[in-house]
């Protein structure tokens, strides 16, 4: 992986952790600093989250978060319900049960973090398992879509949520997706999965902020140019 890719997957984290907050406008190199990496692949970084819709240019002063509601939220959550649960409920037939349990490390990872309460890693290992697992289907397009989409949610609540011990009472469910997909039941499936996208809408996300009273937050401690 790049220092490019390493940086995208950091910035990625903390915007969708909240760490990185809307209303709030951020330099690269100001950012670089927070985050602890370097100045020219964060910037890489934030330049692909533009494209992507994620971030938006403030010129001469930095990027922001491109502002998303509840309704923005509830859009993003149906989509995901519409393509994930089918998307792995079709891996019945098309998954080996070797490639099936390939995945279970990932699983694991995902209940340690969530023990540990580490968000940073929790949300890495959760994007890779679901991702890798929609790769199982051989569906390049609808993988890709699925990653914009949980790109653009931001979970305000995770956060909270690993300092009250609640993410090790989600963090199984990949357990139970695996096992469902291994006894090749597809309501048991179907059951799990929208369970699952249903906690990242609810407890996970939170409550979208609103715009900000009066002037907007300014990180830009040093300037993109």
């Amino acid at each position: 992986m790049s220092l490019g890719e390493q940086a995208l997957v950091i910035v990625r984290q903390a915007i969708v952790s909240g760490e990185i907050g809307p209303n709030e406008i951020y330099s690269a190199s100001a950012l670089a600093t927070r985050l602890g990496v370097s100045n020219s692949p964060v910037r890489e970084a934030m330049l692909t989250l533009v494209n992507q819709g994620i971030l938006e240019p403030v010129r001469n002063r930095g990027f922001r978060i491109v502002p998303i509601s509840e309704h923005d939220l509830d859009e993003i959550g149906e989509m995901r319900r519409m393509l994930e649960v089918p998307g792995v409920v079709a891996l019945i037939d098309r998954a080996s049960d070797e490639d099936i349990e390939a995945l279970r490390p990932i699983a694991e990872e995902i209940e340690c973090a969530a023990r540990s309460g580490d968000v940073a890693v929790f949300l890495d290992a959760d994007r890779r398992f679901h991702l890798s697992l929609l790769e199982l289907g051989g569906n390049s397009r609808l993988v890709k879509t699925v990653a914009q989409l949980r790109d653009q949610t931001r979970l305000y609540g995770v956060s909270a949520l690993a300092e009250q011990g609640t993410l090790q009472q989600t963090a199984p469910e990949h357990f139970e997706i695996l096992d469902a997909l291994l006894a090749r039941d597809a309501a048991a499936v179907e059951q799990v999965m929208a369970r699952h996208l249903d906690h990242i809408r609810g407890e996970w996300a939170g409550e979208a902020p609103g715009p900000a009273p009066g002037a907007t937050a300014d990180r830009s401690a040093v300037g993109t140019r």
